[in-house]
């Protein structure tokens, strides 16, 4: 089993690679949060920091882009392979409306005939492989089939399905039941995606097909930063291991932003899932929450580590 980090937009850029490869080994590839290029074809200084080697050297990190032009994609993909860059991923899954009232992520679903184009334009154009990242449709998942055809006329390095329709954003359970049915059908490689929290979700999803390949995880990843670890047969998270990952990451970022408060912003965003970890952290998840003094969040910190027990496994409340 291959084991993926979702991209997470303000979870998973390259400060958290680091520190996570350096905590937490084992993950097979990172996925970048989306680059968005633009007409101009130039990266900005911000993507430039999580793309540019140096910025991810020794990780398996794959950039994901999200564009409905062609030849902004390839502008951008191209660039990538002539970094180093063994993948490039499209992104077809942003449920955001923000995104897919522009017609991208998985808004791009509701035109097939212009997703029929480009992708034929960028399979044709890109210098390396193009793996995609998709939902299933807009508001029903029966829209997949269609476009799942569309994915089968071109060489997808790997396509990685949500089990979700766009409308669906991350509230209504994955639907399950569709992915017997895309493993028999896809003609290219496939990875799960979709509520993998706790090791027993794995071993429930696997026990029912043994033939998959390949899982993407992200918000249970944010809640227990251990669990590729664990899923690959490594210790449970441990308090004084995930302590001292929490507070080189907070420390990075405070580093890199110059700014405490920043690094605090930012900590939060981890903070929404990682709370679920800890035994009875609700009232110390609210000062967290509410916390605009760093040293008041550092001392919600210092008290849920100190003072409440890590529960055995993730028990998700968001």
């Amino acid at each position: 089993m291959r084991y993926y980090v979702a991209p997470l937009e303000g979870l998973t850029g390259t400060i958290f690679r680091r520190i996570h490869h350096r905590y937490f080994p084992g993950a097979d590839k990172y996925y970048t949060p989306f680059l968005s290029p633009s007409h101009d074809h130039v990266f900005t200084k911000r993507e430039k920091r999580e793309i540019l080697p140096e910025y991810n050297e020794g990780l398996p990190v794959v950039p994901q882009l999200l564009t409905r032009r062609a030849e902004d994609f390839l502008w951008a993909a191209n660039r990538l392979f002539e970094m180093g860059y063994p993948e490039v991923n499209l992104n077809l899954g942003c449920p955001s409306g923000t995104v897919t009232a522009k017609g991208k992520g998985s808004g791009f679903l509701a035109f097939p005939e212009e997703l029929d184009a480009f992708l034929a334009e960028i399979f044709a154009g890109a210098q390396g492989p193009v793996s995609i990242k998709t939902r299933l449709g807009i508001r029903d998942p029966e829209e997949f089939w269609p476009i799942l055809e569309c994915y089968n006329r071109y060489p997808v390095y790997e396509l990685t399905v949500h089990l979700r329709v766009q409308k669906d954003m991350y509230r209504h359970p994955v639907r399950g039941e569709y992915l017997a049915p895309i493993l028999a059908q896809s003609r290219n490689p496939v990875c799960y995606n979709g509520d993998l929290i706790r090791p027993g979700d794995l071993s429930a999803l696997t026990n029912s097909f043994p033939g998959l390949e390949a899982v993407m995880i992200g918000r249970g990843l944010m809640a227990d930063p251990a669990l590729i670890s664990v899923l690959q047969g490594g210790k449970p998270l441990e308090r004084t291991t995930l302590r001292a990952f929490h507070d080189a990451l907070y420390e990075t970022y405070a580093q890199a932003f110059d700014s405490r408060r920043n690094a605090m912003l930012r900590m939060k965003e981890l903070w929404f899932y990682l709370i679920h970890r800890f035994e009875g952290a609700e009232r110390y998840g609210k000062q967290l929450r509410k916390a605009s003094d760093p040293r008041d969040f550092e001392a919600a910190v210092e008290r849920i580590f100190t003072e409440l027990p890590l529960r055995p496994e993730t028990v998700p409340g968001w």
